[in-house]
């Protein structure tokens, strides 16, 4: 019993990836081999540059964003945009992070540009920021990005963490 299931369960795999690429002709599990599955990890894994054009945008800024980050660029010369991304920390599970993406950084992130801003977006954070807004509010106290994500299910008390 136990070797049908994980065969079915290779089986599984293999059909999955026969779907994510359609170079792999495969017509069972006989026919699958270590070799097949390593082609189809690196094949699912290369770089993709521009696989959200004609679809939504995981992440959007308003007007404000836009501006403040084309002033942080202009201080940053070796910056070519955003990286946005999601890091398991804070009292309540996930928290933005914000760093500059060098010229010749080497990335697999998702490119987005709006407004002459380019935004890589870190391929584990896009299910999480789809839909995300992203706003500058500039105050009295405290001058912040702000995320205004509909995927977030609660927040931490000082709002430095949410959970999805």
């Amino acid at each position: 019993m136990l070797s049908a299931f994980s065969g079915l369960a290779r089986c599984t795999v293999l059909c999955r990836v026969f779907l994510l690429s359609r170079t792999f002709h495969l017509t069972g599990c006989a026919s699958s081999s270590g070799q097949v599955i390593s082609n189809a990890v690196k094949t699912t894994n290369r770089p993709r540059k521009s696989a959200l054009t004609g679809r939504q945008a995981p992440l959007v800024l308003t007007k404000a964003a836009v501006t403040r980050v084309h002033e942080l660029l202009q201080k940053q010369p070796d910056a070519v945009g955003l990286r946005i991304g999601v890091k398991t920390r804070g009292c309540n599970g996930l928290s933005y992070t914000l760093e500059f993406c060098k010229q010749d950084q080497q990335t697999s992130d998702e490119v987005v540009e709006q407004d002459g801003v380019k935004l890589f977006i870190d391929r584990r954070a896009q299910l999480t920021l789809l839909g995300t807004e992203m706003d500058f509010q500039d105050g009295l106290l405290a001058s912040e990005f702000v995320f205004n994500n509909p995927n977030v299910k609660g927040t931490c008390g000082c709002g430095e963490s949410f959970r999805v």
